[in-house]
């Protein structure tokens, strides 16, 4: 009969956080295994290996390369792929003698752990189980001493191997976050911290619960000590504290920190809103007076997906909503402008053409903003991206219609469809189809098939800009609605509309 496999988290470094069921399984195995990097010193045994029993076998498994080069044909990734293989093989020959095998991992088992690694590969041929440890996050939270997340607080957690700018909007975008990974890439975190405008926040702690913790602002660590094991920690606003911030100040009593001078209401300064159109994907459609607005402004509004394409900075407050929100997300900006801040409101594409700049206007008009000054910078929309990839199909006359029915009934839709399609316009349809739309786009093709002929040229682009870009030239007659999705952008083309022998499509200037 073969042997169990467990996988047993020890905690992140006091011997005595390791939990009763982790000591006595530990205790009760004839195979104990733990990783360790090339010099052979295992942390994990260190934090169990007074739980081990005396005529316990002990598997040493050792990292061929932590932060090393490799001449290995698949690199890393390929090399410890081999590792992990060998590592399991050498525990399943235990098993198969009928031994039981305990391994053992630094905090958690499945939390960054290499345990499931070798989870992977042996728990559909054996009985295997996991027992969870405490945490590096929970172990460096409590060495803090300070409330991690309050009330609806998001926790963020992120390996410092980010990115800075990806590092820098992670860490504005969230209310509180621990930041793993340390070592050679702490600099790299202090900068996105800084970059966050969070960097006074946050705090370092080195071997968690061990003898040797430390505990440090960021700011103060010299980044040549920083060890693999320690963790920054980026708590989220104490709400008490505030709350009792706004009762002293009630109260007549001051709260800590310079005063600002008073000023009438009717002195305060009016901001701006910019609304920025970003393009289809790529920076490199970005505009330059689009780049320079982005990095004058204090605060970033918009939905989410759009937001994250801006890179954080120092200074930057960000404020990223869902979908469909978008007269709300208006009315905010607006609102921080009229208290003087100099907002960006972002759009994909170009923001005035199905973009966030109607909905500032809507929201100034309906609302009572009609004092803030509103900026639109005009971006690349979707339909140049995807005429450029295919040539000129929007060399003659076009339209740009949306098939979202959310603001607008489909009949009204259909109505402008034909027209459009017996004016032999090339017509560029925004918003085909969505994940609860899915019946609009084979509507449509319905309806312009009753006005055009099956044979009229349909260029079909998705995801125009970005790496998993892809274009199709076909037909009306052949275009199947079931292809099109949210990420595409459809193109109608006209009569006169012409592909070369390349494959290229483009309509003539003249009348035919």
């Amino acid at each position: 009969m073969s042997g169990w496999l467990r996988g047993v988290g020890v905690g992140p470094g006091d011997p005595e956080l390791v939990t009763v069921k982790a000591a006595r399984l530990i205790g009760g195995a004839d195979v104990v295994a733990f990783h360790s990097g090339p010099r052979g010193d295992s942390i994990a045994r260190r934090i169990a290996q007074s739980y081990f029993r005396d005529d316990v076998v002990e598997e040493l498994l050792v990292y061929p390369v932590t932060t090393g080069a490799t001449d290995h044909p698949l690199g890393y990734h390929g090399l410890m792929s081999d590792f992990y293989d060998e590592s399991a093989d050498r525990l399943a020959a235990h098993l198969d003698s009928g031994r039981n095998v305990v391994v053992l991992a630094e905090g958690d088992p499945l939390f960054y752990g290499t345990y499931m690694y070798l989870h992977d590969r042996l728990s559909g041929r054996y009985d295997t189980a996991v027992v969870p440890g405490v945490t590096s996050v929970s172990g460096s939270a409590a060495a803090v001493a300070t409330g991690l997340c309050r009330h609806e607080d998001v926790l963020t957690v992120l390996p410092g191997t980010l990115p800075v700018p990806e590092l820098a909007r992670r860490l504005a975008d969230t209310e509180a976050a621990v930041v793993m990974k340390l070592g050679r890439t702490f600099e790299n975190v202090r900068e996105a911290l800084r970059q966050a405008g969070r960097l006074d926040e946050a705090r370092y702690v080195e071997r968690a619960s061990s003898e040797a913790e430390r505990v440090l602002p960021v700011a103060d660590v010299d980044p040549s000590s920083v060890p693999y094991m320690s963790m920054v920690v980026l708590p989220g606003k104490d709400l008490r504290a505030d709350a009792a911030g706004r009762a002293a100040s009630s109260a007549g009593t001051p709260a800590a920190g310079p005063v600002p001078a008073e000023a009438s209401p009717t002195e305060a300064p009016v901001g701006e809103v910019v609304v920025v159109g970003l393009g289809p994907g790529p920076g490199r459609w970005l505009t330059p007076e689009a780049s320079a607005a982005l990095a004058e402004v204090g605060h970033l509004v918009g939905y989410a997906p759009y937001v994250n394409r801006v890179p954080q900075r120092e200074g930057l407050v960000r404020h990223a909503s869902g979908n469909t929100v978008e007269v709300d997300r208006a009315r905010d900006a607006l609102e921080l402008a009229r208290k003087g801040e100099r907002v960006a409101v972002v759009s994909g594409g170009d923001a005035g053409v199905f973009g966030m700049a109607s909905a500032v206007f809507e929201a100034a008009d309906t609302h009572g903003y009609g004092d803030v000054p509103v900026r639109v910078l005009p971006g690349v929309t979707a339909a140049q991206a995807v005429a450029a990839r295919a040539g000129a199909p929007l060399g003659g006359d076009f339209a740009i219609m949306s098939l979202s029915d959310r603001l607008k009934p489909w009949h009204v839709i259909e109505r402008r469809l034909r027209a459009a399609a017996a004016a032999d316009l090339v017509v560029a349809l925004y918003n085909p189809a969505s994940r609860s739309r899915t019946e609009q786009v084979a509507r449509a093709r319905e309806v312009l098939l009753e006005e055009r002929s099956g044979d009229t040229v349909v260029v079909v682009g998705r995801d125009v800009g970005r790496d998993e870009e892809t274009l199709t030239v076909t037909t009306l007659e052949a275009l199947d609605p079931a292809t099109i999705d949210m990420k595409c952008l459809v193109v109608v083309c006209a009569t006169g509309t012409r592909v070369t022998a390349t494959g290229q499509v483009w309509t003539p200037r003249f009348v035919q």
